[in-house]
């Protein structure tokens, strides 16, 4: 057995095992970070900085006149500010998550998260979800990555013979099936979602924080379960083979910015320093 743990290099996160320290491979999320990032960041990152130093004018010209450097740092950091807060408040959910669905008994929540909580155990009646495991490490080595992933649920369907349409049957009246599943508890879902969860169920096998490993079972599907302080919805993702082949070449893309793009430029082969003296220069001396 070995344990796992992370480590952060250049911004990206990398998973490592005690028996192989000098092994590690790029987690999921780093890997998906090669994607484009999404046109609304740029003027949303903006916003927030424009309306706290809207919201806070009088305290930053204070603050200016003292620490120009240190008024700006704090200005240009409002979205990387916020982004920590919501993501403390997804690993507090989380946390409660992963509870609730062994059955422990949850009698007091943060105030952020109280509503999250509502909606979770909503979700709980209304589906009726087995736990089969959560919170452990997907290990791919066949294509060098891993991921902490949220759950893998059975839950039973049965499909409507007039539409096609799935329908759950919290009585569990219907076909088993096991899904891999991601708590999302931001403000939307995004389509890179299918890319990390079919990167969790194409992986190889999964690994307990006690260092137990066992085969990936097989998946039948992938699904997000949104959660946000005002409604929950459990949507059907497409983590199929296409998504997965997606997730790979981002996962070569991975490679070549960290490695193969550091020498792909030679050295001059002439410069500044040769400077061309032309024909009209010659006959003017």
């Amino acid at each position: 057995m070995s344990s796992i743990d992370t480590i952060k290099k250049s911004g990206a996160r990398f998973y490592v095992r005690d028996t192989a320290p000098d092994v590690n491979v790029p987690g999921v999320t780093s890997i998906i970070g090669m994607l484009p990032k999404q046109d609304f960041l740029a003027p949303w990152s903006a916003g927030l900085a424009a309306d706290l130093a809207i919201d806070s004018f009088e305290y930053l010209r204070d603050m200016a006149q003292r620490d120009r450097a240190g008024a700006r740092r704090y200005i240009s950091g409002a979205a990387r500010r916020y982004t920590e807060t919501r993501s403390k408040l997804g690993s507090r959910a989380h946390d409660v998550f992963e509870r609730l669905m062994n059955g422990e008994e949850v009698d007091y929540v943060h105030s952020d998260i109280e509503n999250h909580v509502e909606h979770f155990r909503q979700f709980l009646a209304a589906v009726n979800p087995e736990l089969v495991r959560a919170e452990d490490v997907a290990w791919s080595y066949e294509h060098s990555y891993a991921g902490s992933f949220d759950a893998i649920l059975r839950i039973w369907v049965t499909v409507d013979p007039n539409t096609g349409k799935i329908i759950i049957t919290p009585d569990r009246s219907g076909t088993p099936i096991l899904i891999m599943v991601d708590y999302k508890t931001s403000k939307s879902t995004y389509p890179e979602v299918a890319l990390q969860l079919a990167a969790y169920r194409f992986a190889d096998v999964i690994i307990d924080p006690d260092g137990n490993e066992e085969p990936m079972p097989e998946i039948n599907s992938a699904a997000v379960l949104h959660i946000t302080d005002d409604q929950w919805s459990f949507k059907g993702v497409r983590a199929d083979d296409d998504a997965f082949d997606q997730f790979l070449t981002l996962r070569k893309t991975f490679d070549w910015v960290r490695q193969g793009s550091k020498d792909v430029i030679g050295k001059p082969l002439a410069g500044s320093s040769d400077k061309m003296t032309t024909g009209t220069q010659r006959r003017g001396k």
